[in-house]
């Protein structure tokens, strides 16, 4: 039965902080700790299994709160976000987010590495009402690129400076080179993908993650270091730039809602 769980059992490097004290959690720990509406488990995950993809899972969300220095409940969209593991999910998809769902789905045996590329699409799902009050549009990125009236506030600035740092030129009047490698694909593909807006950022976030080198997860994030010729994702010097534009935001969610959570005690 070893081989079996193998699987899941070292695949996957970690350099970080033991947020568990070598200890074993559970889902139910992630859920209370993260802040998930619900977390639903595949009918084949053996227990055995379950306790191998919990602890990944607790240290990825762990790890992605502590890269973006937001709150932990910040991970789990306020208990809006569902999360689904080895439930089945869509035909040869190792991992996805389902919007009219709200929730995150990760395969049992392939999805690992995906997590804060489909936890942007999440985000960004989540957001676009907050950017975008009376927006129809399913994500923020998407109606940021139709410049559509935003709600005024200087969180949403700080987003609007990490989409355009990533697919626009630093001057902010067209599309860079990230964008327009991403249209070629698509043209030589026959299809919208990497350049639709949300594929775009999700791309430059985890691209984000991993090229920051005090930690390791690859669980969390991997494969954005292999970009190759067809640049699918940002390049090293771009990284720097969008990182920055990243972390500002994000460590201004935190402290805004860490400033409302102390009010509010």
């Amino acid at each position: 039965m070893a081989a079996k769980y193998s699987r899941l059992q070292g695949r996957f490097t970690r350099h970080g902080p033991d947020y568990r004290f070598g200890e074993n959690l559970g889902f139910t720990e992630i859920k209370q700790e993260f802040g998930f509406l619900t977390i639903k488990i595949g009918r084949w995950v053996s227990k055995d299994e379950q306790q191998l993809a919990a602890n990944l899972f607790y240290d990825a969300f762990a790890d992605l709160a502590y890269l973006l220095n937001v709150p932990s409940e910040v991970i789990g969209l306020r208990n809006s976000l569902n999360l689904a593991f080895g439930t089945g999910g869509q035909k040869n998809v190792q991992a996805h987010y389902a919007p009219g769902e709200r929730t995150l789905a990760l395969a049992k045996n392939a999805g690992g590495g995906a997590l804060a590329h489909e936890w942007w699409h999440a985000f960004d799902h989540y957001i676009v009402n907050k950017l975008y009050p009376h927006s129809k549009a399913k994500f923020a990125s998407e109606q940021w690129l139709n410049q559509k009236t935003k709600a005024k506030h200087p969180l949403n600035q700080r987003l609007e400076h990490f989409f355009s740092s990533s697919i626009l030129t630093q001057d902010g009047k067209q599309a860079n080179y990230y964008a327009h490698q991403a249209f070629a694909l698509d043209k030589a593909q026959g299809r919208i993908y990497y350049s639709d807006p949300t594929e775009l950022m999700a791309r430059a976030f985890e691209s984000v993650l991993e090229s920051q080198t005090s930690l390791v997860n690859q669980f969390l994030v991997s494969g954005t270091m292999e970009n190759g010729p067809a640049l699918v994702y940002p390049n090293n010097e771009h990284r720097v730039l969008i990182s920055e534009a990243c972390f500002v935001y994000f460590a201004a969610l935190g402290d805004t809602l860490r400033q409302l959570s102390l009010y509010s005690k």
